[in-house]
């Protein structure tokens, strides 16, 4: 009796259909390791970015720019904190500039110019949030096609196995078919989670985006009340 474990099924593969199990193997085991990975470092992330928020907005409301560049130094975990960093060192540096001219028309220069700095830090955070998303996307969409590959394959090969043999019936080919069927479901098996894992991962970027471009607005405002409060002192 024919028996349809794996390892059988293994056995009596050909070579490409071997080839296709190996190579969606492989592609399963990277797109854990993102899933991992991306788990790890948001959930990183979001711890870290909690705890800074809280720190900022004080620093902030006391007017203490210097407290809160030291708050967000170092804070490689939380994308928010470096985004921050970028905006808070670009308006210090626009304000020591305006000090050395002795001038202070250059304010609303200085909010601007921190404001291109948050945009592009913004796109460097984002994109590394996004890093191995890509894979994840590619595996979704293409293991169910090689798996159906290796599916044909199997299939032709399983006929023209019965075609040399000269023997008929379904009993002839069913483990030739069931083995081909093998490599569409693990296929499946490989393309699914991925998928799920790039829907959920790709929301949790979105929602990242919102809360960075909600710090940001509430810097912005911060720092042209402050630049505003600066020139009328002055």
């Amino acid at each position: 009796m024919q028996s349809f474990n794996v390892i059988d099924m293994w056995g009596h593969m050909g070579g490409l259909d071997k080839f296709v199990v190996t190579l969606l193997v492989g592609m399963s085991v990277y797109s854990f390791w993102v899933m991992i990975d991306r788990f790890l470092s948001f959930r990183k992330a979001k711890t870290t970015s909690n705890l800074f928020v809280g720190a900022l907005r004080s620093h902030m409301s006391d007017k203490d720019i210097d407290g809160a560049i030291e708050a967000a130094r170092g804070q490689s975990a939380s994308p928010i904190a470096k985004v921050v960093y970028a905006a808070l060192t670009e308006y210090k540096l626009g304000e020591d500039a305006i000090a050395s001219a002795h001038g202070d028309e250059l304010d609303l220069d200085v909010v601007d110019a921190v404001n291109r700095e948050i945009d592009r830090s913004k796109e460097r955070e984002v994109a590394n949030l996004k890093r191995g998303l890509g894979g994840l996307a590619s595996i979704s969409s293409a293991a169910p096609f090689i798996g159906l590959f290796g599916t044909v394959v199997g299939i032709i090969n399983a006929f023209r196995s019965m075609a040399e043999s000269g023997q008929g019936g379904l009993g002839a080919v069913s483990a030739g078919i069931s083995e081909a069927l093998f490599t569409t479901a693990a296929g499946l098996v490989v393309a699914i989670p991925a998928v799920l894992a790039f829907n959920y991962f790709t929301n949790r970027t979105e929602d990242f985006v919102v809360d960075i471009n909600d710090v940001s607005s509430e810097l912005l405002n911060v720092l042209l009340r402050t630049s505003k409060g600066q020139k009328r002192a002055a």
